[in-house]
């Protein structure tokens, strides 16, 4: 059995990055190499140094959406309403928190000009809403917030806006930034370019299951939420032709990761993903992966383990410590050759 508790580590909370640096490509980079074990310390703007002409980046162009929307329902009980993902235009599904007496049917009324609807009541706070309003999407980014991760323990603020965003971010339905994509200046991306190191984009909207604490210590038994992901035709094409050449696909993030991962295995361009990747998993697309540092016990944590070998990411995250490296989204690099 693979045991939770194998891949816990101890984290003082003055590692845990709230705020990110300035400029975005100035963050200290780790590097791996799984060949030799070796660990080396740089900036995240040398990143170039490491890859050569011909590879291939791989980018997840999801954008986030601002999903945290702060309610009250008629009585003037606040209620937190966490967009999921759209079924219609107008009706989400959502998480709503201090949520115990609110009943389908109920409304809750975000300012003079939105509100929505209760239409259903799951488990664990899940619900499904009807919002009303003109321009639902508009109404959405005057008054959601951008939903920072709990463990920054702030509420958002302007710079967040930008900052948690990534310089490529186009497709609108993440609820969590694709973090490893955060260090990318576009300056940085022409100067890969001018080395003859080519990108290419996938889509997956980070969901919620990110955050999702794995609570058995059998991880086999963790079931993954589904997250939306699609593969443009160009993309795929751009990898097989850079296996040809026998260059390096490189993921950024562990979203990525899981986006090529699931095509690998279902052959799906398109679709929800639910692919859970934990040690011993064999790697079907991915050569390099350039990835934040995770939260112990965390899915994250068991990919990366899965690509590195998990004594060298526990080893490599003790020698993060002692350099004083910053922790989870708005934190530090690493890179795994």
């Amino acid at each position: 059995m693979i045991k939770l508790s194998d891949f816990d580590y101890h984290l003082p909370k003055e590692f845990i990055a709230k705020y990110p640096v300035e400029p975005r490509d100035s963050c200290k980079l780790m590097v791996l190499n799984r060949k030799d074990k070796s660990i080396t310390h740089r900036i995240f703007r040398d990143i170039v140094e490491y890859l050569s002409p011909g590879d291939l980046l791989v980018l997840n162009d999801t954008k986030v959406i601002p999903a945290r929307l702060k309610g009250k329902k008629p009585t003037g009980a606040k209620v937190e309403v966490f967009l999921l993902r759209p079924i219609e235009e107008d009706v989400w599904k959502v998480l709503l928190k201090n949520a115990k007496r609110v009943k389908p049917g109920n409304q809750i009324i975000f300012g003079e000009d939105f509100k929505c609807e209760v239409l259903e009541k799951g488990e664990e706070g899940k619900a499904k809403v009807k919002f009303f309003g003109d321009n639902i999407q508009q109404l959405i980014k005057k008054y959601g917030q951008i939903p920072l991760p709990p463990y920054m323990e702030r509420e958002e603020e302007e710079k967040d806006r930008d900052y948690y965003q990534t310089v490529f971010a186009k497709k609108e339905g993440a609820v969590a930034s694709p973090t490893a994509g955060l260090h990318f200046t576009e300056e940085l991306l022409n100067k890969l370019k001018e080395k003859g190191v080519n990108t290419a984009f996938c889509t997956l909207h980070v969901g919620l299951g990110t955050f999702r604490p794995i609570k058995t210590e059998d991880i086999t038994k963790h079931k993954m939420h589904e997250e939306y992901y699609h593969i443009p035709d160009e993309t795929l094409k751009a990898i097989e032709e850079t296996k040809k050449r026998g260059n390096r696909v490189i993921a950024v993030g562990t979203t990525v990761v899981r986006t090529l991962e699931t095509y690998a295995s279902t052959g799906k361009k398109e679709g929800f993903s639910d692919i859970f990747i934990y040690p011993p998993y064999q790697f079907k697309l991915v050569d390099s992966l350039i990835t934040n540092f995770h939260l112990p016990k965390s899915t994250l944590l068991l990919l990366v383990s899965a690509f590195a070998g998990r004594d060298f990411i526990l080893k490599a995250y003790e020698e993060a410590k002692q350099k004083g490296y910053r922790f989870f989204s708005y934190g530090d690099a690493m890179l795994i050759l």
